[in-house]
């Protein structure tokens, strides 16, 4: 076996190693995969009469509440998707959360294998950056816009200071986690620096990028809605500002429900791209 088939070797063996394997024939079955799907529909049927309990059952007649019945708001929801701009608005949001996800990517990753790299320099940032990761994204808007002014550039901006935290220390933590015997492994066949990176470290903390990557998406997902009413002309933000204005009440909760779900959809599959990558 060559030096770079050993580089390359490393992290595979990382995620399967004997110990792991062994842990895993330990573990319970579980649930299956079709009773866990019918407790999963068994939950959402609960939550779904609960609202029609609340808005069509216990609410006065002709009150605001019978506005949001889930009737009007599946009606509405089908008239949107079909006959209106709802799709458009869709896609921009979502391009937001590529961009957002895409730039704290580019910050957070090279910043986290630095900090999980070097003791002091994680000593010297990691007061400064908790301080910064405990503001709160929504309480920087006035000062975006003030700085970016109007448009896609500071709902940019609060999106990636909302992602970059949870994908900073994650790759801090899967670097500091690292299998030791590896990097030992890269200098005693005079691996470089980047083919160490390369082979050694980014595959062996994929896993922790990844599950950065769904709790950023899950931070972004919410923080989108409110920086989507600074001033955008499009989005799902500026769609339920619309819908208010309008007052069109079953618009506007179709408009939540919608969101509800492109969300649980955006982290169903960043679970399955954590799934794929342990195989």
């Amino acid at each position: 076996m060559t030096a770079r088939d050993s580089l390359v070797s490393a992290p595979a063996a990382q995620r399967a190693s004997p110990a792991a394997r062994s842990s895993e024939h330990q573990r319970p079955s579980g649930l299956s995969l079709g009773r866990r799907c019918a407790l999963g529909l068994a939950g959402l049927a609960v939550l779904l009469g609960l609202w029609w309990l609340g808005t069509d059952v216990l609410s006065q007649a002709g009150g605001m509440a019978r506005r949001f019945s889930p009737g009007a708001t599946f009606v509405s929801l089908g008239q949107l998707l079909t006959g209106s701009d709802l799709p458009m608005h869709i896609l921009v949001s979502l391009r937001r959360i590529a961009v957002g996800l895409g730039f704290a990517l580019a910050i957070g990753v090279p910043l986290g294998l630095a900090i999980g790299s070097w003791r002091r320099l994680e000593a010297t940032v990691s007061p400064a950056m908790q301080f910064l990761r405990m503001i709160s994204p929504l309480s920087w808007m006035p000062i975006a816009v003030m700085v970016f002014g109007v448009g896609d550039d500071p709902v940019y901006f609060l999106l990636t200071f909302a992602a970059v935290w949870p994908i900073v220390l994650n790759t801090a933590a899967g670097v500091q986690q690292l299998d030791t015997r590896w990097l030992q492994l890269a200098q005693s066949v005079a691996a470089t620096r980047w083919e160490t990176l390369r082979h050694v470290i980014l595959p062996g903390v994929l896993g922790h990028i990844l599950t950065g990557v769904r709790l950023a998406i899950g931070i972004l997902w919410i923080v989108l809605v409110p920086c989507e009413m600074l001033g955008v002309s499009a989005g799902m933000g500026y769609f339920i500002l619309d819908t208010r204005d309008r007052l069109a009440y079953s618009e506007l909760m179709a408009m939540v429900l919608m969101i509800g779900v492109l969300g649980f959809l955006l982290d169903a599959a960043a679970r399955a791209l954590y799934r794929y990558w342990r195989g």
